[in-house]
């Protein structure tokens, strides 16, 4: 299951890849404690860019996708069943075409992940403000 975040291209944030990763990460250590404590079995990873089939989930061609959700939503899962972990991916490549400056990207980034984990703990994407 995947989920998008559609936006037009803008300019290029000049944010080199490590830096990037440590503004994924500082987003995930922003979480209040109650929601943090919630996360079990999921990854969170930075791409560069969305592959075609991630892409398939775009109704806007000439969209964004931000980034995507790979897994089953906690509200669908069975008790005791085996499963991989959860993946969500945060694309480097599009939020920096998005956004026309670093702190633009720091807040994307954050809204992003934000928006992504709503997938995980089963909202959709008329039920997130991100």
């Amino acid at each position: 299951m995947g989920d998008r975040i559609q936006h037009r291209s803008g300019l290029v944030a000049p944010i080199d890849p490590a830096e990037f990763e440590r503004l994924v990460a500082e987003a995930l250590d922003s979480l209040p404690e109650r929601f943090a404590e919630l996360l079990d079995n999921v990854v969170v990873i930075v791409e560069e860019e969305p592959s075609p089939s991630d892409l398939d989930v775009m109704e806007d061609p000439n969209g964004e996708l931000l980034g995507i959700y790979r897994g089953t939503p906690m509200t669908r899962r069975t008790v005791g069943s085996f499963r991989l972990p959860d993946q969500i991916a945060i694309f480097r490549g599009p939020i920096l075409r998005v956004t026309r400056n670093p702190r633009e990207a720091q807040r994307q980034i954050r809204e992003t992940v934000i928006h992504e984990l709503g997938h995980y703990f089963g909202l959709g994407d008329d039920e997130m403000v991100f």
